[in-house]
């Protein structure tokens, strides 16, 4: 199977991977002319032939457009601020489970640093989640937006399904309320290690959210993701 790289645009039948990117291609892989990748720019994707490789862009001439179509089930993660290490595994695992839009959280036990040093880990984060678009041959690059406060994450639900995940006992399974239910557009939020405040719950319930556990066993928020999305996928998507 062959890789699948990002371009910023396809430029007639040419295109051209720079920076990072093409470091990547060449250093890396040994890319040599003749050698043939799918290029995406977020809409289509074709098949490349690389024309030439310099110290810092790869040249490609486009031959063909391949098949490009976008998963059915288009979900917004809201995702805790977190340690890093485990927040950018998350990321990272978001990313190839498929979510456009990923909107970090400013909750109430996040810590304080964490949140004060996000901005600077930005551009960190964007490359974790093109790498990890290109390894799972994505279409289109998931948007990852600044770090917000809960009642701004909470009031963008629009008329998405949304999904709160929750560890009061009360709580109904993920599953039950799933059932039955139909939707090609969710919001999925995850609180942080020590979970959601009583009144980041309420604004999450004024907002239209669903209520929802993953179980009695209490998950690492980055474990969270994974499982939280796989259901979603499997319930709702293709």
């Amino acid at each position: 199977m062959r890789r699948r790289f990002f371009v910023e645009k396809f430029d007639g039948q040419r295109a051209l991977v720079a920076g990072d990117r093409a470091h990547h291609l060449g250093v890396v892989l040994r890319a040599q002319a003749g050698q043939l990748y799918e290029l995406s720019d977020g809409v289509r994707v074709c098949l490349g032939r690389i024309e030439k490789v310099a110290r810092d862009s790869v040249e490609f001439a486009l031959l063909e457009e391949l098949s490009a179509e976008e998963l059915r089930l288009q979900v917004t993660l809201l995702l805790s601020v977190v340690k890093f290490d485990a927040f950018e595994w998350a990321i990272e695992k978001a990313t190839e489970l498929g979510v456009m839009e990923i909107v970090p959280v400013a909750a109430t036990r996040s810590e304080k640093a964490l949140v004060a040093a996000a901005e600077k880990r930005s551009e960190r984060w964007r490359k974790i989640v093109l790498e990890a678009a290109q390894q799972s041959r994505r279409v289109r690059l998931p948007v990852l937006h600044p770090v917000v406060r809960p009642d701004v994450a909470f009031a963008a639900r629009a008329e998405r399904l949304g999904i709160f995940l929750s560890e009061w006992a009360e709580a109904p399974a993920l599953r039950v309320v799933l059932r039955d239910r139909a939707a090609s557009q969710a919001v999925l939020a995850i609180g942080p290690e020590g979970g959601w405040t009583d009144e980041e719950r309420d604004l999450a319930m004024k907002a239209g959210f669903h209520e929802a556990s993953l179980g009695r066993l209490i998950l690492r928020t980055e474990t969270a993701v994974i499982a939280a999305l796989a259901s979603l996928s499997y319930a709702l998507g293709d």
